[in-house]
C-alpha cells in the first residue's frame, strides 16, 4: 500500500493507476491526513454510487460503456389511439 500527496499523485497520476491495476491500494493524503483510497475496481467489495457499480460492471465485461455523452436530448411523442402495452397484450391472446 503507498501513501501519496495531492500534488504528487497530480503530477505522477499514470504511475499511480498503473500501481492499482497490479493491485495496489493508494492512499491519498491532504497535509498528511489520509483523506481518499485508490484501489483497482476489480478490488471494490461494493461500489456505493451508479457511477461506480457500472463501471465494475464494465470492468468484469457485463457491458460496455458509451463513449460519449448523447448529442441532443430525446423529445416525447403523443400518440393518438391504444397503448403499446395493450396491443402487445391483445396479440398474444
Amino acid at each position: 500500500m503507498s501513501t501519496v500527496g495531492i500534488s504528487e499523485l497530480k503530477n505522477r497520476l499514470t504511475e499511480y493507476l498503473r500501481l492499482t491495476t497490479r493491485g495496489e491500494e493508494i492512499i491519498v493524503t491532504d497535509r498528511g491526513r489520509p483523506i481518499a483510497l485508490i484501489q483497482s475496481i476489480d478490488a471494490a467489495r461494493r461500489p456505493l454510487t451508479l457511477e461506480a457499480k457500472l463501471a465494475k460492471a464494465a470492468r468484469q465485461g457485463l457491458l460496455e460503456l458509451p463513449t460519449a455523452k448523447p448529442s441532443r436530448r430525446f423529445r416525447t411523442v403523443q400518440a393518438a389511439g391504444k397503448p403499446v402495452s395493450r396491443v402487445i397484450i391483445e396479440d398474444r391472446g
